[in-house]
């Protein structure tokens, strides 16, 4: 069995009930939910919008691989109304890294660099760690490259550790 470390996130509609029915979903498709943290509120990072966000981190023992995990966990967010994620249309990008910053925009609220494909969403569900795993493949990173940045999950996720 794995331990998998997974970051969850909504600031569409009922964000609780998003949550509850990801972890839910989670718990019957990736593997046991052993721990969760509280949830907190937070403002959104990397890009504007006024729908302030709901974060928190799960624990699941799991049999599937990391690959597995991700393919699991982007059906649930289809499932939950998610849409594929994409670049800001009719702006310019200079890729960076994993992520796209547009370019041309300031900062946003919270000091970041407003990010291409980051917006709005009913849920979020990021692999954050998985055992002591190192993966770094175009569209699978392990650890999350940028959990060190941001207080939403490092706070969640100490919590449960």
């Amino acid at each position: 069995m794995h331990k998998v470390y997974l970051g969850l996130g909504s600031n569409l509609g009922d964000r609780e009930e998003n949550i509850c029915k990801a972890i839910s979903l989670i718990d019957e498709r990736v593997g046991k939910v052993l721990r969760q943290s509280s949830l907190i509120e937070t403002e959104p990072w990397g890009f504007e919008s006024s729908n302030r966000f709901l974060n928190g981190v799960i624990l699941c023992e799991t049999t599937l691989s990391p690959r597995e995990v991700l393919k699991a966990t982007q059906k649930i967010e289809r499932e939950l109304g998610r849409k594929k994620k994409s670049k800001v249309e009719g702006q310019r990008s200079k890729v960076e890294g994993r992520r796209s910053k547009v370019e041309g925009q300031k900062p946003t609220a919270n000091g970041q660099q407003p990010r291409a494909n980051y917006k709005d969403r009913p849920i979020d569900i990021d692999i954050l760690l998985y055992d002591d795993w190192k993966v770094d493949e175009p569209d699978l990173k392990i650890p999350h490259p940028l959990m060190q940045e941001r207080d939403f999950v490092m706070t969640p996720l100490k919590e449960i550790q």
